[in-house]
């Protein structure tokens, strides 16, 4: 059967924590520079220290979330504001509809996937890094290209892409896991964009301009995407 779920195959997700594993490196040596300039008579600058340290911690926060029970929508992979929400051709020619969602260095940086699905290819393309939320970042900045398929046989691609500064793509889905919606699979350090793409019989749910929470907010609905 077309999509069925490989249930040996099930996704093991790794940012399970309230904080993304690269918490850590971000902020333990600046805390711990921190400390030392306290005891070295240094305020300021461990206040700063301490200060860089908490906003490197809060970057890579992972908050648990809860998908909506309606088996057909398509959630927003990842915190944000839309960008894009629209039809376009893709550049094999094939007719999509896509939404795309900007990640200030603000938001919660974890990518979920859409829908459940089959990850069917992983695919890294693109060679500039221009700012995310310019709409030529989504064909030309180095990216990080997921397609699933879900129950029903219906493919949809989420895509990570890195912008001026984020520049390290990180996903832990491999080709033949099946992801269930709303999964954390990968992030994006320090500002980024991640788009979804859909069949064009897709229904948009969201406006550009509109600010979405990634693993809950539905952004699409898909009839039979099967959740």
């Amino acid at each position: 059967m077309a999509g069925a779920a490989p249930r040996a195959s099930i996704f093991r997700e790794r940012l399970t924590g309230r904080f993304a594993p690269e918490a850590a490196v971000a902020a333990l040596p600046l805390l711990a520079g921190a400390a030392i300039a306290g005891a070295l008579g240094a305020p300021w600058l461990a206040l700063g220290l301490a200060a860089l340290g908490v906003f490197g911690a809060a970057f890579f926060r992972n908050p648990a979330r809860t998908p909506p029970a309606d088996p057909d929508a398509v959630v927003a992979p990842a915190d944000g504001r839309v960008v894009e929400a629209g039809a376009v051709e893709l550049a094999d020619g094939r007719k999509a509809l896509r939404v795309g969602i900007f990640l200030s260095v603000f938001d919660v940086h974890v990518n979920r996937a859409p829908v459940a699905g089959r990850v069917v290819s992983v695919a890294r393309r693109g060679s500039a890094y221009l700012a995310a939320f310019r709409p030529e970042a989504a064909a030309q900045n180095v990216q990080l290209a997921l397609e699933l398929e879900t129950a029903s046989g219906a493919r949809v691609g989420v895509v990570q892409i890195t912008g001026w500064i984020a520049r390290r793509i990180v996903c832990h889905a491999r080709v033949g896991e099946w992801l269930p919606r709303g999964a954390r699979y990968g992030l994006i350090r320090f500002g980024s964009r991640t788009d979804v793409v859909l069949p064009p019989e897709a229904e948009l749910c969201v406006a550009r301009g509109a600010r979405v929470a990634g693993g809950r907010d539905v952004v699409a609905r898909l009839p039979g995407a099967g959740g």
